[in-house]
């Protein structure tokens, strides 16, 4: 039977990822579940970059804002949908969000990469998509659109030498998606998430002063989440972000291991403040 990649011929019609909406219809990952069969998983690298949308036309913010980009940065893209990372290097989340959010384009660009993971417009299953993402990666010539690399693992204890392996280089953790899965908005289990630490975002309400040699700086950040839970984040600052930490109001996100009876995050450490574009 003649295959042919019937999804390209549905881009036009669809209209679900739309520029003009306030946040863009991703698909967003859970913590990994101890009872999956990781052979059915397809395994890659979770980076520490800036998720991003291409919509076939332009590059877009999980927010659906306009990521602005040097002219050749996008030049020869399909004109599909892709959903990826901005990334540069592990380690390096701090200097990327500088770069891409920098009135005056610079050459940090020449660094940075759009990490392909998925293809929401396509229709069949992921193993499916993996393979139409290589095809696509083998026939494009741009220097800045490039595949996260997509990998079977037999088995948990194959599963967790390779997540030891990637902390070890200064990765984040590992993806882990099911073969069969089907390209879902919002939260989905048949994507999962394998760290040695569990992360989360919450609101920043208060200051808290600083004893010892913390004293006249932060201490503590007071921070809120979601569902209205309160808890200190005291961890995780350098002596910069203790002089001058997160305003009021900002998104951080932190990691935690583990939960209370309560609900409150153990042993909460600040990572980042969440970066809106």
């Amino acid at each position: 039977m003649l295959k042919i990649d019937y999804w390209i011929l549905i881009v036009i019609s669809l209209t679900l990822f739309s520029a003009n909406a306030e946040q863009l219809p991703l698909q967003h990952g859970i913590p990994v579940s101890d009872e999956i069969n990781v052979a059915e998983y397809w395994v890659s690298e979770k980076l520490d970059g800036m998720r991003a949308f291409w919509d076939g036309k332009q590059l877009l913010s999980r927010q659906g804002n306009i990521i602005n980009t040097p002219a050749n940065f996008t030049s020869g893209w399909p004109t599909f949908a892709l959903d990826g990372e901005l990334w540069s290097h592990r380690g390096e989340f701090e200097q990327l969000m500088s770069c891409i959010k920098r009135h005056q384009l610079g050459p940090c660009w020449q660094d940075i990469k759009f990490m392909l993971f998925d293809l929401p417009q396509h229709p069949d299953t992921f193993s499916n998509r993996v393979q139409a993402m290589n095809r696509l990666i083998t026939n494009n010539s741009s220097p800045y659109l490039q595949m996260i690399p997509q990998v079977r693992i037999p088995n948990k204890q194959a599963l967790y030498q390779k997540l030891d392996n990637i902390i070890a280089i200064g990765g984040e953790g590992l993806m882990l998606h099911h073969q069969n899965a089907i390209y879902q908005p919002g939260r989905n289990k048949a994507l999962m998430k394998l760290k040695p630490y569990q992360d989360s975002e919450a609101i920043v309400v208060a200051h808290l002063p600083g004893k010892g040699k913390y004293k006249n700086m932060l201490g503590s950040l007071l921070v809120e989440t979601p569902q209205g839970l309160q808890f200190k984040v005291g961890t995780g600052f350098t002596d910069q972000q203790r002089k001058t930490p997160p305003p009021i109001g900002a998104i951080i996100t932190y990691k935690y291991i583990g939960k209370t009876a309560r609900g409150v995050p153990r042993f909460a450490s600040f990572i980042r403040i969440r970066h809106q574009l």
